[in-house]
């Protein structure tokens, strides 16, 4: 267990701002508590930067100890993300640096093996005692804040640990020495960010910390880093100015505990009621599904949402390179890539590597119902799509704009899938990301179904069944899905019959939606539970009774 990055970190604080000591801040005359609990004053809540700001919200990231401001200047027109954590006098910082220096010499592989819970407190103790046995005399603020700091660098991820601990960060990107860091944030989008790595030597050490995090080596020889932390963090980044002019770099793209679900997707007005309604059917009925669109569409977002209607006891097998999709399903089987060492063999691979096509391989071998491949891009798709013209329900994501597109990336190299083995296909979705009177938004722009294959012009014949309206922002049903009419054919039903059950899943869905049921596995409850007995739950919505928690 060693620190994080190194004593040259550091986050801009105006001098103006007020004593670490003190619980307020003042703004136009009047003064704030930065928290709620009495007694537990240890940060501050500085000034603003510049008289042209003003602030837009200010969210508790780690209380009592550390904050995330968010403020906008009207003079350049850019938002600004502030980390503000407890500020330290000399003295204060003085015994963070020594304290820093000494744990690492004497914390050793006892500690490899605890929990981060357990590290926390086995940390704290020992910074206890070594006060105690120095008869080092602190007050418990500045305890505290020292404290934090230690934690922060041993066992969080040093200066971007509050960026990491933000739900509403989704990147985190660091382009070089004394370069403010940017983040991409859930709902401002792009911005700057106040944290900034002074020196070369603190970066560097940063980024080899985040290569023991993944588990991998970084260095001059091998200045590439791509990896996962263990708590499912992607990692890209080089080392020091070997391969990045300005210096190392890296970007960190932050797991999300709670996946995106169908609710989300209807409140963030990516979708309709009747799409996700059309989606869950799709899903009972094993309909494969490719999603694609451009970078930071929603793809994979979209893709863990549908993948939440897949039937409970159905056996699931999901391949990534970086673990983003989170299921509630029991019998479901994530797996994710492995990068080899050494020199590349005959067969491009280095020793040790476990690559896409070697996942997707291994999982059919495991008999699955469903088959979750994050990103299709090289050879393991010709398998996919034979493993789908054999009966296996496959979902995927894929850059691509449109179906020709999709279809001129699949079947040129290096994919090389021949066209008619995309009839296997059921649904394609086109998500984009788009600009309206709401700002940026993603949408799915176009459901459509693979209908068939046309032998004498060698081209897919395709339905559209939902479009996305740009002038109204809506989503229009376009007249006709031949998926209702498979279902109407293997059921039994009858026209209305077939309208009957697709309207009950939308009122499903819509109660969800005007519950905000977003906690994805009360969710899945309520939906595994349609599938066992669907008039119980329509009769609980009709009544508004509420479901349980742990049904």
């Amino acid at each position: 267990m060693t620190a994080s990055g190194g004593s040259s970190f550091r986050v801009k604080i105006p001098r103006s701002a007020p004593a670490a000591s003190s619980p307020l801040e003042a703004v136009g005359g009047e003064a704030r508590p930065t928290t709620d609990v009495p007694g537990t004053f240890i940060t501050a809540l500085p000034p603003l930067p510049e008289p042209t700001m003003r602030e837009l919200e200010v969210q508790a990231v780690n209380p009592p100890y550390s904050y995330a401001r968010v403020s906008y200047n009207d003079r350049n027109k850019e938002y600004l993300y502030e980390v503000i954590e407890p500020q330290l006098s000399a003295h204060e910082k003085g015994l963070v640096a020594h304290l820093k220096s000494t744990l690492n010499q004497i914390l050793g592989s006892e500690t490899a093996n605890l929990s981060t819970a357990d590290k926390r407190s086995y940390l704290r103790g020992e910074a206890e005692e070594y006060f105690r046995s120095r008869d080092v005399s602190l007050s418990p603020l500045s305890t505290e804040r020292i404290i934090y700091y230690l934690l922060r660098d041993f066992v969080g991820y040093g200066p971007v640990d509050s960026l990491i601990l933000d739900p509403e960060v989704e990147d985190i990107s660091c382009d070089g020495v004394d370069v403010p860091l940017f983040i991409f944030h859930g709902k401002y989008e792009s911005m700057k960010t106040n944290v900034v790595f002074a020196d070369e030597d603190s970066l560097n050490s940063f980024i080899v910390m985040l290569g023991q995090r993944c588990g991998k080596s970084v260095s001059v020889s091998s200045p590439i880093l791509d990896g996962t932390t263990p708590e499912g963090h992607r990692v890209q980044a080089t080392y020091a100015r070997e391969i990045t002019t300005r210096g190392a770099s890296f970007t960190i793209r932050r797991f999300k505990e709670r996946p995106f679900t169908p609710v989300d997707l209807v409140m963030m007005g990516s979708a309709s009621e009747e799409m996700v309604a059309y989606f869950w059917l799709a899903a009972e009925q094993g309909e494969s599904v490719i999603i694609c669109g451009g970078p930071a569409a929603g793809k994979t977002s979209t893709l863990n949402a549908v993948a939440l209607f897949i039937p409970p006891t159905s056996k699931i097998v999901s391949i990534e390179d970086t673990r983003e999709v989170n299921l509630p399903h029991e019998n479901w089987i994530p797996g994710a890539t492995r990068s080899g060492t050494g020199d590349r063999g005959p067969d491009g691979k280095t020793a040790g590597e476990v690559d896409m096509f070697d996942l997707v391989r291994a999982a059919l071998r495991q008999r699955p119902n469903y088959i979750i491949v994050g990103e299709v891009r090289g050879k393991e798709t010709y398998t996919m799509f034979q493993a789908m013209a054999t009966g296996h329900t496959t979902y995927s994501t894929m850059h691509a704009d449109s179906v020709k597109s999709m279809v001129n990336r699949l079947e040129n190299p290096p994919i090389n899938t021949p066209r008619i083995l995309l009839s296997a296909l059921n649904n394609v979705v086109i998500q984009i990301q788009a600009r309206t009177e709401k700002g940026v938004v993603r949408r799915l722009k176009q459901v459509l179904e693979i209908v068939g294959f046309e032998p004498e012009t060698n081209e897919l014949i395709t339905n559209t069944v939902y479009e996305w309206d740009p002038a109204t922002d809506g989503f229009v049903f376009k007249g006709h899905s031949f998926l209702f009419d498979k279902i109407t054919e293997i059921r039994n039903f009858t026209t209305d019959e077939m309208d009957q059950e697709f309207q009950r899943r939308v009122d499903v869905i819509r109660y969800l939606v005007q519950n905000k049921v977003t906690d994805y596995r009360q969710l899945w409850r309520i939906v595994a539970q349609y599938y066992k007995d669907p008039n119980e739950v329509m009769q609980r919505i009709k009544s508004g009774t509420p479901f349980p928690r742990g049904l």
